[in-house]
């Protein structure tokens, strides 16, 4: 073992056994993130609204502080942007980041402190590496770089406003260039293929060992290197790669895409809850496929189930929650939009079921994203198929027509046939959803298959500067843009809007 990796292991140490600290104690572990952010919240403007120093426990703080959306909470932080000091944190906020849009904004801001990004983000990487190392002891992982790719971001209004990962570069300095690559001006290049090239050129003689970031741009990324390389896989171009740290989206559409450009049964794929309200939970154990719920990163954590909000120590295994945080972010009882269902209470385990917003119920079927890419990955098992993108929106009924599903795929690689990948995908969404088999026997007809050239999706989402693909919508705006995104547009969009990542 080199000496850098002995190091490093001595170094994960301590914070192993924090971990595994608060995995015994969580119930205390989360009424001690709550006392800290009171007892930061009492300086500031918000505390003083919601007499925060007055509050003792759990229950006195759900009762007294009201629920928050980003509508809701959004005046708080426009003052933030705006300068004002101790608004909803304490002192002046100076990092903002960026992610896609309400309803009525085309982009949202997220306030980043300096506490989050140190006892937040920055920690959650860290701990990617802690329970990496803990669970392969004998990976050489560390005696290289991680690849990391970048969004950008720039200052509006004495603010630095942009895409998390970008802040985080350009907030962790020098110092992660010891194990990160490329430099940080390569990183946070704003145009995508100009970062791509620009990589490529930097790191392709590399000792690259992981990377780290948002599948769909990632592999965009990967394909590009071997483009430039001239090689077949990318273990041709990193032969020591063993680790892709992934979020942003489910993995499961991406996984044989990824296991075709690196064909070793050692390659390991984590995944991480990293978003930009917060790092919330990471995978830490190879042989699951959910992910630990990080309770000691300065959150405190609530979970509504219909109307009703519940501590942790309130959920069950199995159950979908909305996901609300107060954090060392200056948010406060503020729901993120997401949705997670717990697989275990001992320890706490969950795993990501789409947003709040993103599920289709126009028939009574309640499918959400969570159905759909495990219906979706059993379908291309069973067929040969490995699918890019994805997106489903409903087909209305009509006096003649029951309604259906209308799934607009991108193969990746073309299943043995498309009627049988139709098939398989229809009984595996009514396997994994009781509601949609029922109205599959009544008011809905088996799904609709479009196929789309491939690039499309990417395309689409580079001109609308976006990182991920919504999945499902009760309405055809997404599917009707994506359907009539032709080769015109796509050319004309390929110089302009940059996706966040």
């Amino acid at each position: 073992m080199s000496l850098r990796n002995t190091i490093l292991r001595a170094f994960f140490a301590p914070r192993m056994r924090a971990i595994e600290r608060f995995c015994r104690y969580p119930a205390q572990t989360q009424e001690r993130m709550l006392r800290e952010r009171l007892r930061e919240g009492r300086r500031t403007e918000f505390g003083w609204r919601y007499d925060l120093r007055r509050v003792r426990s759990i229950e006195q703080f759900q009762s007294q502080v009201e629920r928050f959306d980003y509508e809701t909470f959004k005046p708080y932080v426009e003052r933030m942007m705006a300068g004002e000091c101790n608004v909803a944190a304490p002192g002046r906020v100076r990092l903002f980041a960026r992610s896609s849009g309400t309803t009525s904004d085309r982009s949202k801001y997220i306030p980043v402190t300096r506490a989050s990004v140190l006892w937040n983000h920055t920690l959650g990487m860290r701990d990617v590496a802690t329970l990496f190392a803990a669970t392969d002891p004998r990976s050489r992982i560390f005696e290289g770089k991680t690849l990391t790719l970048g969004g950008s971001c720039r200052e509006e209004n004495g603010c630095v406003a942009g895409d998390l990962s970008a802040l985080l570069i350009r907030e962790m300095g020098l110092w992660s260039g010891w194990f990160r690559a490329p430099r940080t001006e390569t990183a946070v290049i704003p145009d995508f293929w100009q970062k791509a090239d620009a990589i490529c050129r930097e790191c392709a003689r590399e000792h690259i060992t992981s990377f780290a970031g948002v599948p769909s741009w990632n592999l965009a990324l990967m394909r590009r290197v071997l483009e430039y390389t001239g090689k077949s896989n990318l273990l041709e171009v990193w032969p020591d790669l063993q680790l892709f740290a992934h979020g942003g989206v489910e993995f499961a559409p991406y996984r044989r895409a990824f296991e075709a450009l690196i064909p070793s049964p050692t390659m390991r794929y984590m995944e991480t809850y990293n978003a930009s309200e917060g790092f919330f939970a990471l995978a830490d154990d190879p042989s699951r496929d959910d992910m630990l719920l990080m309770l000691d990163y300065g959150t405190f954590f609530e979970f509504r189930d219909g109307e009703r909000i519940v501590p942790l120590e309130g959920v069950v295994c199995g159950r979908s929650y909305a996901l609300l945080v107060t954090s060392n972010n200056g948010l406060w009882r503020y729901e993120i939009g997401d949705r997670v269902t717990f697989t275990s209470t001992n320890p706490y385990r969950i795993r990501f079921a789409g947003r709040t917003k993103q599920y289709i119920n126009v028939f009574g079927e309640e499918l959400i994203v969570d159905n759909a890419d495990r219906a979706l990955d059993r379908a291309c098992a069973a067929t040969g198929a490995v699918v890019g993108e994805y997106t489903v929106a409903p087909r209305y009924m009509t006096l003649r027509e029951r309604g259906a599903h209308e799934w607009i795929v991108e193969f990746e690689r073309e299943p043995d046939s498309r009627e049988r990948f139709a098939e398989a995908l229809d009984r595996e969404l009514r396997a994994v959803n009781s509601d949609y088999d029922a109205k599959r026997r009544t008011t809905l007809e088996r799904q609709h298959l479009t196929v789309v050239e491939a690039g499309r999706f990417l395309a689409w989402m580079r001109a609308r500067g976006k990182n991920k693909v919504p999945r499902l919508a009760n309405d055809r705006r997404i599917a009707g843009e994506i359907l009539a995104f032709g080769a015109g547009e796509q050319r004309q969009k390929t110089q302009t809007p940059q996706p966040c990542i």
